[in-house]
This record gives C-alpha cells, structure tokens and sequence, in this order.
C-alpha cells in the first residue's frame, strides 16, 4: 500500500502548522441552497465538488477533507452498495484535486446515526470502505462522545499501521458536547487512546470560543486541532448565515495556533477567502506556542455543602425519602402541608416528580426551591430527559444551586401520552446517565438515579446501573417492590454494584383493588402479583388501607437486609399511608 497522504501529513507537520480546507456542505449549500445531501452531489455534480477542492487548494491549504461526513446516514446513501459507490466517487474527487496540489486527503466520517446499533461498528463499517480505495489519512469530526472512537482507530491501524487518524470533538462555548460530554474529558480519553494522532475541535463556536476552550485540552503528545465555524450561525428565511469576516477569523485561528493548535482549518460557514487569509498570516513567521497559564483545566465543580441525605448515609444510617407528586393547579396549599407532615413523621428528604405519566403539572423544580425556602426541607426534584435539552438544563441547574437545592434525582422520563397534540414532541436527545455526567460535571449539585427492579431483562438494567455510578450517581432509587422477583433483584444489584452506591428500596402503598388493577395493566414498570391483586377485592376504603399498610411493611422487613434507606412513594396524596410507614422505617434504623 501507498501512504503517501500519511507521510505528507508527517513531513507538513515537522515543517509547521498543517492547513486544512473549510466547509464543504455550507459552502455548496450556499452555492444553489438545494435540498440534495451535499454527499450526492459527488454522484450527481461532480464537477462541482471538484472546483470546491480546487477553489480550497488554490487559497494555501495542504489537506482537503472527502465530502463524506453524512455518507453513512440514510440521507445521502439508501444503501450500502450506493453508499460504497459515493465514496469511492468522493475519494477519487479529492485526489484529483489532491495531487495536483500535492495536499493530503482525508477520508471525512460524521458521527454515528442514533439510531445505530453500535458506534464501533459503524466506523469501522466505514473505515473498511475508505481503506479499500486507498485512504490512509482518517478525521472523525464533530463527535459528540467518545463511543466507538477507540475501537475504529485500532481498526484503521490493524489494516494499515502507517495511517493517520484525527478526532474531532464539537463542543459549546462552556465545553460541553451535545451529548452532555466534556470536552477535556473526551480529550483526555482520546490520548490515552494509542491509535489516535491528533485531537481537537470544531464546529458549534466560533474561533474566539474554540480559542478559549483549547486552554481546557490535555492531549498529551498528540497533535491539537482547531477548526472552529465562521461565528455563530443566524437563519434568515430557512437559509444559514455565518458572518464572521475572513480577516477576523483568520486573526481568531492564529490565536488557536498559539494556544498549542497544529492543524487548522475551518467549519461551518468558512469559505475559500477564510482559508486564504489563514493562509496569508501562517506565512508570517510562526508565533510561539505557549500556554495561558492563567487558564487552567476545567475540573468538575467543587460539590458544596453536603446534603443532609448524604450526610445522614455516611455516618450509617438508615435514612427514608418520600415521594410527592405537584399539583396539577397553582393551588399548593394541600402539597406544602402535605410534604410539612411528612418531614415532621419522620421524612429525611422530599422528593417531586417531573410530570409523571408524561402529563403536565407544576414544575418540580420550583417546588423543590419553595419547599428549601420556606420549610426548610431538603427537597430533590426528578429531572428527567424529556422536556430540555442540555442548554435549557444548565440554566435550570445553575437557578437550583442559587437557591439552595442539594440534589436532583435524574431519570429519562416517561413518554408523553399518545394523546398528546402532535405539536408537542419529548426531546429525548440524552439518556440519563449522559444527564448524570453533565450535571456532575456543570455543577455542584449531588446527582441520584433510578434502578428498575422489575425489568424483565434484569441483566440489561445492571448494566444500565453501572454506566450511572460511572457517570456519578451516588445513590439509586428502586422501582417499587411488590414481587418475589424484584426483592430478588435487588438483592442481586446489592450485592454486584460497589457499597458505595446507595440502594433506596421503593415502596408504593397500593391503596385499593382497582388501584391494583390499573398498577399491573397501565403503569409501565410496575409488576403486581395477581395474589395481592386478589387480596383488596370487595374491600373498603379504611379495609383497603390497612392492608395497603401491612403489605407495605412485609416489603419493607423483606428488603431491609439489601437496602440503604426506603425511597416511599406516596398515593393519590395520602399522606397518612406514608406517615405510618415512616414510623415503621424510624424503628429499623
């Protein structure tokens, strides 16, 4: 095999900064604002892909990217005969235009669909297809996590141990990626990654941002890149605009350069006149490398005053939270006395759910700042992933530390009823352990999370459970126990996940036979013996309860051995359910 582009790339690199082109898609985009995936554009119009390549060339940069970043997605290719037919017709462009120029090409990959069923297979996938028409030269850019990176870079150089491979991640002005990934972190990942030679940067920020969040990446002896976007983007009638002046851009990425950037280029919204005048300034001689050394690494925040819930698990005891759901009306006053009463039977903790059932109600997070205020309670709001996306997220945080709460439990949220308008659409673009990452990684805020001990796939759930406690949850919350098998479950998550993870065994009153009915058929997670279902049938209401009581107290004896504390859910507002229990949960302690 030929590795010319690899040696290229090494022998520009030894000389200086290596300059790349700027945005292929934008640019032709701009150019006739069609709706054709600019990937087509490589079987449908060539000849203009080609100029583009030509038109980036002649402005000075040295390595021009395959306009291949959607290829893999469904847009640009049906399938995958189509799909290898585009690229080969991408890399022959490019080295057309390439070896006149005597530039290296890059064979460009975009992050894996969402929907794939795995990162890593998915870029070897297309790693595979890249290799066999002779790429050596690989960037994975605008990454928004790190899965799957690792295991494509040992792929590339198993087959050709003299490639070489950029990883690019796309992160906001604040570092993080849309995923809700750090980029320091992800860097740091990446270089501990040996099949990995640069990486770096791009998209989202402008270059003054980029700039700033260099100072942030640790990529050992790699190579950092910079390939920031033309400023920020505004939409004028469905069409994109970038605005930020070739010359000011130009000035803006020699200050990456400084920041310790080797390889520059450009993202979305830079032209051929931006790479020119990157060019032009890289003409000048070569500024010093240097450090902001009054910037340093960002680092999760400093957790500040140690919860009460925290702070009552570490010294050994058995603490108790309850469940309260928000009122559906502006009226709080039966919710503010309610959660009163329960603190004062005995309570360690409120905690408000996030419109559960995916129906709206007041919102947890006030209510939590109102009950912190007012009462004196810790209260701990449910966050969930279906209403906000991470910017509407981090501005909620930061309102949750300024007023004193502690913590918040983080889960993915239930999906909004089929009856919803179709207008309204969960947003569902993060899980939530990458929710759990964030917040430990945006805020002070402690970060708890959920475990679902009646998952028929157990197993599966484990896993999910050890991606939490690795993206930082410090306590899990059971789903309620009402079966043999789910205290067996959550004696088996006691004793496989580390002792330093908390287990709150949930416990939700069933409060009368039709309450059990709609239970075991409508509610997803729950599983109900047909037993106990049985066992209210024909009861009253005060007959009902007591037993409600007793069941609930059998489960709480049952699990007592496997759990941390009890996680009690309280039903349809009876707080005088849960205030029994509590006296029960006060004399296991």
């Amino acid at each position: 095999m030929e590795y010319r582009d690899s040696a290229r790339v090494r022998e520009l690199l030894a000389q200086g900064v290596l300059l790349f082109d700027g945005a292929t898609g934008t640019t032709l985009c701009a150019q006739s604002g069609e709706g054709e995936a600019v990937e087509r554009l490589c079987l449908t119009q060539p000849q203009r892909v080609l100029a583009l390549h030509r038109a980036y060339l002649a402005a000075g940069c040295k390595a021009i990217k395959t306009n291949t970043f959607a290829a893999h997605v469904s847009l640009a290719c049906e399938n995958k005969d189509d799909q290898k037919t585009l690229i080969r017709a991408a890399y022959d462009l490019a080295r057309r235009a390439g070896d006149a120029y005597d530039a290296a090409v890059f064979a460009d990959i975009g992050p894996a669909p969402t929907d794939a069923d795995s990162a890593a297979a998915c870029y070897i996938a297309m790693a595979e297809q890249y290799l066999n028409v002779g790429a050596t030269c690989f960037l994975f850019e605008t990454m928004q996590s790190g899965e799957g990176l690792a295991e494509a870079a040992a792929y590339i150089k198993a087959s050709c141990p003299d490639a070489w491979i950029m990883v690019s991640f796309a992160a906001d002005a604040d570092g993080f990626t849309r995923a809700g990934e750090q980029a320091s972190a992800l860097a740091l990942q990446m270089s501990a990654c040996g099949a990995v030679d640069a990486i770096g940067l791009n998209c989202i920020c402008g270059a003054y941002h980029i700039r700033q969040l260099l100072s942030t990446l640790d990529v050992g002896d790699k190579w950092m890149s910079a390939m920031p976007n033309a400023g920020y983007p505004h939409v004028e009638e469905g069409r994109t605009y970038y605005d930020s002046a070739p010359a000011y851009y130009a000035q803006q990425v020699m200050e990456c350069v400084k920041a310790g950037a080797r390889i520059v280029g450009g993202c979305c919204g830079t032209t051929p006149e931006h790479i020119r005048q990157i060019a032009r300034l890289l003409g000048t001689p070569m500024p010093p490398r240097v450090r902001m050394g009054d910037e340093k690494a960002a680092q999760p925040p400093e957790k500040g005053c140690r919860s009460r819930i925290l702070r009552r698990l570490e010294q050994g005891r058995r603490i108790t939270l309850v469940e309260l759901d928000p009122p559906r009306s502006a009226d709080i006053g039966g919710f503010m006395e309610g959660a009163r009463q329960l603190e004062q039977a005995g309570a360690d903790a409120i905690t408000i759910a996030d419109c559960p059932i995916g129906r709206a109600r007041m919102d947890s997070s006030l209510l939590a700042c109102k009950l912190s205020r007012e009462l004196g309670i810790e209260a701990l709001p449910h966050m969930t992933c279906r209403d906000r996306n991470l910017n509407a997220t981090r501005a909620l945080l930061l309102a949750l530390e300024m007023e004193g709460v502690r913590g918040v439990l983080a889960v993915t949220g239930d999906p909004l009823p089929s009856d919803a308008p179709a207008d309204l659409k969960g947003v569902f673009s993060y899980h939530s352990a990458v929710l759990a990452r964030y917040i430990r990684d945006f805020s002070a805020l402690h970060v708890y999370g959920a475990l679902n001990v009646n998952a028929r796939n157990f197993a599966r759930e484990l896993e999910r459970a050890f991606r939490k406690v690795d993206a930082g949850m410090e306590a899990l919350f059971t789903q309620p126990v009402h079966t043999r098998q789910a205290a067996e479950n959550l004696a088996l998550a006691r004793e496989r996940l580390p002792r330093q993870v908390k287990l709150l065994g949930g416990i939700l009153p069933v409060v009368s036979h039709k309450n059990a009915l709609f239970l075991s058929n409508e509610m997803p997670g729950m599983r109900l013996d047909a037993q106990m279902v049985r066992r209210y049938e024909g009861l009253g209401r005060e007959e009902a309860q007591a037993l409600s009581i007793a069941l609930s107290r059998e489960t709480m004896r049952a699990i007592r051995a496997h759990v941390d504390g009890f996680y009690l859910i309280t039903p349809f507002g009876r707080v005088e359910i849960i205030a029994a229990l509590l006296a029960t949960a006060s004399e296991m302690r």
